[in-house]
């Protein structure tokens, strides 16, 4: 499964840059197969693995924030493997 998820602390002021980055190092640390961009963290692998590690970067930025939020959007699929990279590849394919 490919996961993109965006965690925003509150209450933590204007900037929430350094808070981010506590949880993006969670998940580059993770060994699973992950990109950063300008809105979302996108990971790649297994659903158990994958929600813990959201869960991780969560609790994560708690630890400095009084309140987290967060969206998700999965895509699961059977089979795939790969996903960052052949999702992009096949719409270049287009392009």
């Amino acid at each position: 499964m490919i996961a993109a998820f965006s965690i925003t602390p509150l209450g933590v002021g204007e900037s929430v840059s350094e808070h981010v980055a506590d949880a993006v190092r969670l998940v580059r640390d993770s060994g699973l197969p992950n990109e950063t961009n300008a809105m979302f963290t996108n990971v790649e692998g297994e659903w158990d693995e994958v929600m813990a590690l959201v869960k991780a970067c969560v609790m994560k930025v708690a630890e400095a924030a009084p309140r987290v939020s967060v969206v998700v959007k999965i895509d699961h699929r059977a089979g795939v493997t790969d996903g960052l990279h052949s999702k992009v590849a096949a719409v270049e394919a287009h392009l």
